[in-house]
């Protein structure tokens, strides 16, 4: 078997201030309020406000247009260690720069100069619209339509569970321009305050409900022919380009929700006393939190890896999907671990791992189904097999 891929590194000084400097911001300005604003659904605006005059909203923008251009192993640090404080900031926070970074990569030199210094540092959020009722995993099977006239393009249709939908100030979203298939999908970067466009409803989810969800109502927005990002016909791999740099986001998410139950346990296993003793001292839970420490260091050894090749400009497609797939199914199965430690405390609001189990399980699902990331790893492998 090949080892080409992999990619030996140790963290540098300046990641690591990348993720000191999230972790502070996360521990001041979010916090004291998380609780709160999970049990009311909030999304917390002004909190972005912060991350934005902090330089966090630009990490992945390049610093001709306001932003910090790091590197995807610093990004990764820092979505960690904002979501080992609240998992809906994380997404927000990751699906902004994801969008960023396709703007960066995908679009000319005038998109590149009306959007990045706005979603760097002009207090501007990015959103991504995707998903319709019948075009989830099968996103090739958009029906969403942009029709070309005079002025631009005409969209119609419906989009569903929009991240960041309500309150983005730019959306890339994706549209059948053509016939059926991939190739008759096309990007498009639109202004949320496009006449025609409406949010039909915000979602309320079972976790990360300090993420904004909509779904998108299409009826007659007109864009422009600037609004196009790419090529005719290329959406459906522009899609899939800033989906393979999401992954390390929600990997990296992930990570920060198995270290919060991770620190959540062990402070719990020290401090809780059963039959006279810590409960820490008996192997049915220090074994629980052995397993818990250790998944955690592979699940980030994962993460750091393919953020180390996209950095280098390497094939990290495969290595993303296997950071997401180990690190979501870890981090699952260890909040639910988190809550049996916590015992009936941790079916309670009294204690947040009762949020991290709600948290984990969208990490499965999102970015591409645990399901499509092991397609992704088999045809690696494999070949497309009839």
């Amino acid at each position: 078997m090949s080892t080409q891929t992999l990619v030996a590194f140790d963290l540098t000084d300046h990641q690591r201030q990348i993720g000191a400097l999230a972790a502070e911001i996360a521990h001041r300005e979010i916090a004291p309020y998380v609780a709160r604003w999970d049990r009311d659904h909030t999304f917390p605006r002004e909190l972005y406000t912060k991350l934005s005059r902090a330089g966090l909203m630009g990490l992945l923008v390049p610093e001709e247009y306001g932003g910090a251009r790091v590197d995807y192993v610093s990004y990764a640090l820092a979505v960690e260690e904002i979501a080992r404080v609240d998992a809906g900031t994380a997404v927000t926070f990751s699906v902004h720069s994801m969008i960023c970074a396709a703007i960066n990569r995908l679009g000319n030199a005038e998109q590149r100069k009306r959007y990045l210094p706005q979603l760097a540092a002009g207090d501007a959020i990015a959103g991504f619209a995707l998903t319709e009722p019948d075009a989830g995993s099968d996103a090739a099977n958009i029906r969403a339509t942009a029709k070309r006239t005079g002025d631009g393009f005409v969209l119609n249709g419906r989009k569903q569970w929009c991240t960041n939908g309500s309150y983005s100030r730019v959306f890339m979203g994706m549209f059948r321009t053509g016939g059926p298939g991939a190739k008759g999908v096309s990007a498009f970067l639109v202004d949320n305050d496009t006449p025609g466009i409406t949010v039909e409803r915000v979602t309320e989810k079972l976790g990360i409900r300090t993420s904004n969800t909509c779904d998108l109502a299409f009826d007659g927005a007109i864009v422009p022919h600037a609004a196009l990002l790419g090529a005719i016909g290329d959406g459906f791999g522009s899609a899939m380009t800033a989906l393979q740099g999401g992954r390390i986001g929600i990997a990296a998410q992930a990570c920060g929700i198995l270290a919060a139950c991770l620190d959540a346990s062990v402070k719990f296993a020290k401090e809780r006393i059963a039959f006279g003793k810590p409960i820490g001292s008996f192997e049915g839970i220090s074994f629980k939190i052995a397993q818990m420490a250790t998944d955690l260091d592979a699940a980030r050894i994962l993460t750091y890896r393919a953020a180390a090749l996209c950095d280098a400009g390497k094939p990290f497609a495969v290595e993303g999907s296997k950071a997401k797939l180990f690190a979501s199914t870890a981090a699952r199965k260890h909040a639910a671990e988190a809550v049996q430690i916590h015992g009936g405390y941790g079916y309670t609001t009294e204690f947040p791992v009762e949020r991290y189990y709600r948290d984990a399980k969208i990490t499965e699902i999102y970015e591409g189904t645990s399901e499509i990331q092991q397609i992704i790893i088999a045809r690696s492998l494999l070949g497309r097999l009839p």
